[in-house]
């Protein structure tokens, strides 16, 4: 019998080779042989990425399994905020964020700077049918402030520096 370690080890060469299908499959093993290893919900949702059959809300449920296991760790919630802004889902994906930040604030400013760049970046692709000057404006807005968030500046600062 394969032993968790083995599982989760083979997942993750599967994963680094971009096999996913094979990832996947060592991963879900892992989650059967013990259902409480976030790294191996971890795993099945990053390998869940690369599977087409495999909806979205379903790889939102394997992170937030490992995060229900693992609380404080950043990478997990920074992964479901990144999956989040990607299914159009801002908010719940800024709160993921936020999240990461506060669980490892020594890199706060790293997941506020993905934070507003993945939203300046995805949320007019998702708001297209709505996207007036004032909505494009809001994102910008939003995506701005999360910049000078994390890059430690008030907004007064940035327009001194700026001019």
């Amino acid at each position: 019998m394969v032993s968790l370690e083995e599982e989760i080890s083979a997942g993750e060469q599967a994963l680094g080779n971009l096999d996913y299908d094979k990832a996947y499959a060592h991963f879900d093993k892992a989650t059967k042989l013990k259902a409480d290893d976030p790294t191996a919900w971890f795993g099945k949702a990053e390998s869940a990425l690369g599977v087409p059959k495999i909806e979205a809300d379903q790889i939102v449920g394997f992170y937030k399994k490992a995060i229900e296991l693992e609380p404080e760790n950043p990478q997990f919630k920074e992964a479901l905020g990144s999956l989040l802004m990607d299914m159009g889902r801002f908010n719940d994906a800024e709160q993921q964020y936020n999240q990461a930040a506060v669980a490892d604030p020594e890199n706060a400013g790293y997941y506020w700077l993905g934070f507003a760049v993945d939203y300046a970046s995805k949320a007019p692709v998702v708001m297209e049918k709505f996207l007036d000057d004032k909505t494009r404006d809001m994102i910008s807005m939003k995506s701005l402030d999360y910049a000078l968030k994390a890059l430690k500046l008030s907004r007064d600062d940035a327009k001194r520096l700026l001019q």
